[in-house]
């Protein structure tokens, strides 16, 4: 696969997956999943394709066939793909989704799943999506973004989780006897979902098992699926250096401008309404006490920075966030779950206070004492995400994790998160 068919597929891959063939090796839950779905990295041409073999054992076998498969034998239960109209369609969710909580259909913005729904919605059939974290999911129902991977999972949750959302199913449609499902999900999903469908009598459909990612994008083009293909995508920035750079990261630097929490609230909200960058700086006395929840030295000063509203990318999707959504309404106003900065703060000070358990009132109060914060907006979300990683490479916040370079504070950050997830 090329590198933006499989960023459509799982989403946007850290940076270190570009930069070093170490990520793609040794025992890392990305490695352990494609090994246990019977895969093998065969070649890696860094940032720009890579190629996976298929063992040919039986073992790696999908317990639901294709179409173009085998016959199924009765000695490993397994049951013919079935040919009739489908009765039910189930599409899988995605990494890419959301920072916000939106109804599950918005929720998840790759262009994978944006086929999915639109041929899932032009059947006519009930549809519901399968989520790693909250088993079957209504089109409608509202969801707050999340980050669970169900390969990642242990197997007892996968088997936990195949059962919970064939009986669910089975609740929200009635009994499953002699319908047809037609599932559009990895191997994961249908490995633990299947046996359970089959049990309840059901009939299974997998038009897109076995297919590339590339391939699965054409499938549903091929299928009067044009809404995705549609949409306006804008064109992938320069790689070259964003001009702005040196300005921007005078302005993250200038503690001179940074405001509380309680004046960035009063200011006008359409002043900030806008895509940009932004940093968060920590007074002493709130050194000192992350000091003691991370049993290692933070100065007072810059600890964070970050984006709002970039253009993801390869998709080309523009974001709805703004400046004003993400410190009003995530870092201020939110809970841990909704936002990368509060669950690193609440870790923090919940372990300084001996708690399994993030305080959202005392934390949102901890920062309104303790915080104050630089806002720049840009005009250009395109390269915004470009521009984030060169100001970051050359501020090196240290509560800030993914991109960055390894340090005793981001190693023991990353131990205390875990207990938050």
């Amino acid at each position: 696969m090329s590198w933006t068919e499989l960023e459509s597929l799982i989403g946007e891959l850290p940076a270190s997956a570009s930069r070093h063939r170490t990520w793609w090796s040794g025992d890392r839950p990305h490695v352990n999943a494609w090994k246990a779905a019977g895969f093998t990295l065969t070649d890696l041409r860094l940032g720009e394709t890579v190629t996976f073999h298929r063992a040919t054992d039986d073992a790696h076998l999908s317990a639901v066939e294709t179409t173009d498969g085998p016959d199924p034998t009765s000695a490993t239960g397994r049951r013919p793909h079935s040919t009739d109209e489908a009765d039910l369609v189930l599409v899988t969710c995605v990494k890419s989704k959301r920072e916000v909580p939106v109804a599950a259909k918005d929720l998840y913005v790759s262009p994978l799943f944006t086929r999915q729904r639109s041929y899932a919605e032009n059947t006519g059939l009930p549809w519901f999506i399968l989520s790693a974290e909250h088993g079957l999911v209504a089109p409608d129902e509202w969801l707050a973004p999340y980050e669970r991977y169900l390969p990642d999972t242990p197997p007892s949750y996968r088997a936990a989780w195949g059962r919970w959302v064939a009986e669910r199913l089975e609740l929200l449609t009635g009994a499953l006897r002699d319908r047809v499902i037609e599932i559009h999900a990895g191997a994961a999903y249908l490995e633990a979902l299947s046996p359970h469908l089959l049990a309840k009598g059901a009939a299974i459909r997998t038009p897109l098992e076995g297919l590339s990612m590339g391939r699965r994008l054409s499938w549903y083009a091929t299928r009067g699926n044009g809404a995705a293909a549609a949409e306006a995508i804008p064109a992938a920035p320069d790689p070259a250096a964003h001009a702005d750079t040196a300005a921007f990261v005078a302005g993250l630097l200038d503690r001179a401008a940074a405001m509380n929490p309680a004046e960035f609230l009063a200011a006008d909200p359409k002043d900030w309404k806008r895509p940009g960058l932004y940093s968060w700086w920590v007074d002493a006395t709130g050194a000192d006490d992350l000091t003691v929840g991370l049993g290692l030295p933070l100065a007072p000063g810059l600890i964070y920075a970050g984006l709002a509203g970039a253009t993801r990318w390869p998709s080309g999707k523009r974001s709805t966030n703004t400046l004003w959504s993400r410190i009003a309404g995530m870092h201020l106003g939110g809970k841990h779950e909704f936002s990368t900065f509060r669950r690193t703060l609440g870790s923090i000070l919940a372990h300084a206070q001996g708690s399994d358990v993030i305080d959202e009132v005392a934390l949102t109060a901890w920062m309104t004492r303790h915080l104050t914060v630089v806002a720049i907006a840009s005009a250009d979300p395109d390269t915004l995400g470009q521009l984030e990683d060169e100001v970051l490479s050359a501020i090196d916040p240290p509560l800030n994790l993914q991109g960055m370079a390894a340090s005793p504070v981001r190693a023991r950050l990353k131990e205390l998160r875990r207990h938050h997830r």
